[in-house]
């Protein structure tokens, strides 16, 4: 397949290729808190270990569902705003929206559950970021010449990363700098929480505004990008779902070999970001699994002071980790591009999942010797030194963490047929989607009848397939256009 669409692009200055990402700085801000708050909001408003990775579900499915319609929509839009900047800005009010309400459930939820609301709005954000994600993918694929397609994709892998650093760091500052409340009664999100979803919309919100008014975008036809093409007669709807089955069938190679390690890499992201926060509080600071089952907790009545502040601690040491893993990416991002023009973007793929499963699969060997027994009523000690431990794996995670963000799509980018590439570069995040809802249908099943509920060990299954992830980029064969 011809790739004209990076023939006759002008070279781009490093602060316009910025200015093409930086509203994703935003959307990660917002989507970082989510990854590291939402099953501590979850769990607070009543999820169960087993059901939350049934409630992460939201996530993918928006994904499979939006992402390729999107695609679809703005390869044929262009008005004022161009392009992809109206889907860009579109995803960010209504993501806006969804972060104000998801903390405030147990307040606004008047004829539903809690627990129901907050999964609603959890929906509604994922819809809203996965409306933003699609377009900024293009955008870069757009915007940027072939000749630097590599620092492109780095420099999105690194705004990306930033905005995470600061989005999954907020609730732990609140707490420890601001003064905010870290705890949460039965059924209530903790004030911390609240209040770094609201600056969260904020930031989120700028940021985009920044890209859509700082982004010019090339006008179809020009500068190699294709027109839009009419429809002489709308097509009906089985008309448009055989034209993309159609997409599917002969999707580049290169597309389907990436999808494999996609699959095991994003299995085990998945399982991160669903199982990291009850993992380290069982793990490091030596809370029983039955503190997370909310039938025990309501034959109890009252959560005890020392494992509320347990479970507290745990949850903004997420934040810590999980911002340590993406400012490690974010360095890596920096080095990422000149590293692949030297080794090739096939190697610096694969070692970098393989640091990522070594990290993975440490974790286990971080527990605390001195582990804090709360439930014993001992909380002297509000961060063990296994805690502190853990940024040494998150290294490894954050190095693949910007492989992931910019390989596949530097690899991928090169095979697309121009007129097409919004459509196709959302069929891809099929490949990040469905692993996604493989892993929340089976994750917590093996975490309760497998593991016992010691949820560590769903971590080292991540790792395993992480280590997966980095044999099957062997697979993968990049086209001529793309060395």
């Amino acid at each position: 397949m011809s790739n004209i669409n990076n023939q006759h692009k002008p070279r781009l200055s490093f602060w316009q290729i910025w200015n093409v990402s930086f509203g994703f700085l935003g959307v990660q801000f917002g989507f970082a808190l989510q990854n590291a708050n939402a099953s501590r909001i979850l769990s607070d408003l009543g999820a169960d270990l087993h059901s939350l990775s049934l409630f992460w579900l939201v996530a993918p499915i928006m994904g499979l569902i939006i992402q390729p319609i999107v695609g679809a929509a703005s390869d044929k839009t262009w008005n004022r705003l161009g392009r992809r900047n109206p889907y860009i800005l579109a995803g960010g009010i209504a993501a806006a929206i969804g972060m104000l309400l998801m903390p405030n459930s147990a307040t606004l939820a008047s004829f539903i559950t809690p627990l129901l609301f907050g999964a609603m709005m959890l929906a509604v954000m994922d819809a809203s970021f996965n409306l933003a994600f699609q377009p900024f993918r293009a955008l870069v694929s757009d915007m940027v010449p072939a000749q630097q397609r590599n620092i492109g994709y780095s420099i999105q892998s690194f705004l990306i990363n930033l905005g995470a650093v600061f989005g999954s760091i907020l609730p732990f500052v609140l707490t420890n700098v601001v003064g905010l409340e870290n705890t949460a009664s039965a059924g209530n999100v903790a004030p911390s929480v609240i209040w770094a979803f609201y600056l969260g919309a904020s930031v989120m919100l700028g940021s985009v505004l920044w890209t859509v008014l700082r982004t010019k975008e090339y006008a179809p036809g020009t500068h190699g990008l294709a027109p839009i093409e009419t429809q002489v007669k709308p097509l009906s709807l089985f008309e448009k779902l055989l034209g993309f089955f159609s997409l599917m069938k002969t999707m580049p190679s290169t597309m389907k070999q990436l999808a494999l390690v996609q699959f095991f890499s994003w299995f085990a992201l998945f399982i991160m970001w669903v199982y990291t926060m009850p993992a380290i509080t069982q793990h490091i600071w030596g809370v029983e699994a039955k503190w997370f089952d909310p039938t025990y907790l309501n034959s109890i009545g009252v959560i005890p002071t020392n494992i509320a502040q347990a479970k507290g601690a745990a949850g903004d040491w997420v934040g810590i980790i999980f911002a340590a893993y993406s400012l490690f990416a974010a360095i890596a991002s920096l080095f990422m591009a000149k590293v692949a023009n030297a080794i090739g973007r096939k190697l610096t793929y694969s070692l970098s999942l393989l640091a990522g499963a070594i990290g993975y699969l440490s974790i286990i060997l971080l527990q605390s010797p001195e582990l804090v027994l709360v439930n014993l009523g001992i909380t002297q000690i509000s961060v063990p030194h296994g805690a502190v431990l853990l940024l040494l794996p998150m290294i490894g995670i954050g190095i693949a963490w910007a492989a992931i963000l910019a390989m596949p799509y530097a690899i991928l980018a090169g095979s697309l047929p121009v007129k097409q590439t919004g459509v196709y570069m959302g069929i891809f995040n099929f490949s990040i989607a469905a692993p996604q809802i493989v892993s929340g249908i089976l994750a917590g099943w093996i975490l309760t009848t497998v593991f016992d509920n010691q949820a560590i060990y769903i971590m080292m299954l991540a790792g395993v397939s992480m280590l997966l992830a980095a044999l099957s980029v062997y697979f993968v064969k990049e086209t001529a256009e793309q060395t």
